[in-house]
């Protein structure tokens, strides 16, 4: 067995959970699931083997909530995060060499999807700055991808065949020292309960004057996003508004913050009536008034807690 333990937190994924774990044993990782309330047979799927510890939370704990919980209990000095819907075709050794002999805080692979083309713009990306935030918000960056806004942002022009040092890896294929998620204080569970929790744990280990390698050696195959897909479009866009105002708030500068927080006010509208068309009327104004809580929340006060109203089931 390796020096790594990986980290596996699942919400509803029968469909591929079985390929992530045997694709760790195969590497000889030992695996840690947390299954966050699945309601289909997620569980029933995990490879029964002594290599790999499962536990079941009754409620959804988030993804933050669910690294941590399975981080706590790692006693290997490196912890893989892996997607459910991902699955490693090499070994990680490059990565562990990263940082280990290296030195580096963290170290990911290259995401490939099926057809084994590199997933560009997910695999890694800049930190995100206001103009990106804003740039998607607004729409922009999903009409015009090719903007240098967002060409920077998601490293359209960078060469996914060459090791380097990024800022922001995707958690789909994210390999770090325990010691670096102790010292940062785990990952911040008010991020709840998806999305931004690992740019913003990536932000605090560049602050920390840690550095982040990305070595192409180490592959995944990388479906996405099929837990996200399973959302109500209301929920989806009140947890994705929340957790980006949360990053807002919580990194940029009060003036930065106010300039996004306005963005969203008026990028939400189109958003949310054109997503929405099919649904009623009354839904998308409610799913727009109540991210107007959220931004005004973050315009007028260093919040440190953005809560959607909907349940997460």
């Amino acid at each position: 067995m390796t020096q790594t333990t990986a980290v596996i937190v699942t919400y509803n994924s029968e469909e591929y959970i079985r390929d992530a774990v045997e694709s760790c044993l195969a590497a000889e990782i030992v695996v840690r699931v947390i299954d966050n309330g699945s309601v289909d047979d997620t569980v029933g799927r995990i490879p029964k083997r002594k290599e790999v510890t499962v536990v079941r939370n009754s409620a959804n704990a988030g993804f933050a909530g669910g690294v941590n919980q399975g981080v706590r209990a790692v006693d290997t000095p490196y912890v893989l995060l892996l997607n459910p819907d991902a699955r490693l075709t090499t070994s990680i050794e490059a990565l562990e060499r990263a940082v280990g002999e290296e030195g580096h805080m963290a170290a990911a692979g290259m995401l490939v999807a099926e057809d084994k083309s590199p997933q560009k713009g997910f695999t890694y990306r800049n930190l995100p700055t206001p103009a990106a935030l804003a740039f998607e918000v607004l729409g922009i960056n999903r009409i015009w991808p090719a903007n240098p806004v967002n060409r920077r942002y998601r490293c359209l022009d960078a060469d996914l065949l060459v090791a380097r040092t990024v800022e922001q890896p995707a958690a789909a294929f994210l390999l770090f020292r325990r010691e670096v998620w102790e010292s940062l204080g785990g990952f911040d569970e008010r991020f709840h309960p998806v999305w931004f929790e690992d740019v913003d744990f990536c932000k605090r280990i560049l602050a920390a004057g840690g550095t982040i390698q990305y070595d192409p050696v180490a592959k995944a195959t990388h479906l996405g996003g099929h837990s996200v897909q399973k959302i109500d479009f209301g929920e989806r866009m009140n947890v994705w508004y929340a957790s980006l105002l949360k990053y807002v708030s919580k990194h940029f500068s009060p003036f930065a913050r106010r300039v996004v927080a306005a963005v969203v006010v008026v990028g939400v509208v189109p958003r949310v009536l054109f997503r929405s068309r099919r649904a009623p009327q009354q839904s998308a104004i409610a799913i727009i008034l109540q991210i107007w809580r959220m931004a005004g929340t973050c315009f007028f006060q260093r919040a440190s807690s953005f809560s959607p109203s909907t349940k997460w089931l």
